[in-house]
């Protein structure tokens, strides 16, 4: 089988650069013909993933973090259309903290990544859209796989990406440590929620959307202004627009599948276009 595989050496704190000899030849066994480009800036994954599309290749394999798979998914896209309905994606994801691996049940590190590759079957996967801002101001879309959030998980995903001292001493301490940083610096925040069915003004600390779960719908789960899990409430819709209220000091972050998106207002809605995945 042939592949086109596209991963980040920085990822998951330079494991995957670290481990990529391993990566590679255990990659071999399954796809004996392998095309492999290196990443080596932000957003450089997409635009890979784009043009290999449009070259022709089949069949695109995204090694890396959280951050690395969401881009080459949104590389599959241009403005808005598949590049290549017959194409297929998957993914092997080197660090051992994944929204993406918990979604579709694979053990954490790029081994077990590898290993559920090699007997994965192809199916159609529903994916979700998020349209929102820029800090700039300016429009932005993204796709997602697993989840997508606004609000404190977001601040935190935003914080956790830009980071770089940290880093130095381990993703894990870098991911506590931000992480921390975005509770203490946070702010009540209140938003506008609209679904088809509800229309309210809501103090939040994160809103957490998981697409492809329920057959054409988010389950959306509200965690209020005290961020306690047993105070959260949950609902099911496929499209949710969020603003935020005029009371509510600074921009309120957006994420993708662990990737800093963007601000509110945002829209979230399961696309109607279900993409050929590997897992």
């Amino acid at each position: 089988m042939t592949a086109f595989v596209v991963f980040n050496p920085n990822s998951c704190g330079g494991r995957t650069g670290r481990d990529w000899r391993e990566i590679e030849e255990a990659l071999e066994k399954i796809f004996p013909l392998m095309t492999f480009f290196v990443t080596t800036g932000p957003a450089q994954a997409a635009h890979l993933v784009r043009d290999a599309l449009r070259d022709g290749h089949l069949e695109i394999i995204a090694v890396g973090g959280d951050g690395t798979i969401n881009e080459a998914l949104n590389g599959f896209f241009d403005r808005g259309a598949l590049v290549s309905p017959d194409a297929v994606f998957s993914f092997v994801h080197s660090g051992h903290d994944s929204q993406l691996c918990a979604r579709f049940g694979i053990a954490p590190g790029w081994q077990a990544g590898v290993g559920h590759l090699s007997k994965a079957k192809i199916h159609r996967q529903d994916i979700g859209r998020v349209s929102c801002l820029s800090r700039r101001g300016e429009p932005v879309m993204r796709f997602f796989l697993g989840e997508s959030s606004f609000g404190l998980s977001a601040s935190g995903a935003r914080a956790l990406g830009s980071a770089r001292i940290a880093r130095l001493l381990g993703h894990g301490f870098a991911n506590w440590l931000h992480r921390c940083i975005a509770r203490l610096s946070w702010h009540e925040t209140r938003v506008r929620l609209m679904t088809g069915g509800t229309d309210e003004i809501a103090g939040i600390a994160s809103v957490r959307l998981k697409a492809g779960l329920t057959g054409g719908l988010f389950d959306v789960t509200v965690l209020d202004g005290t961020n306690r899990a047993q105070n959260a409430r949950t609902l099911r819709a496929a499209r949710l627009t969020a603003a935020p209220t005029l009371d509510t000091r600074g921009a309120v972050d957006v994420e993708t599948d662990g990737e800093s998106a963007g601000v509110l207002p945002a829209t979230f809605e399961i696309y109607p276009v279900t993409i050929n995945l590997r897992a």
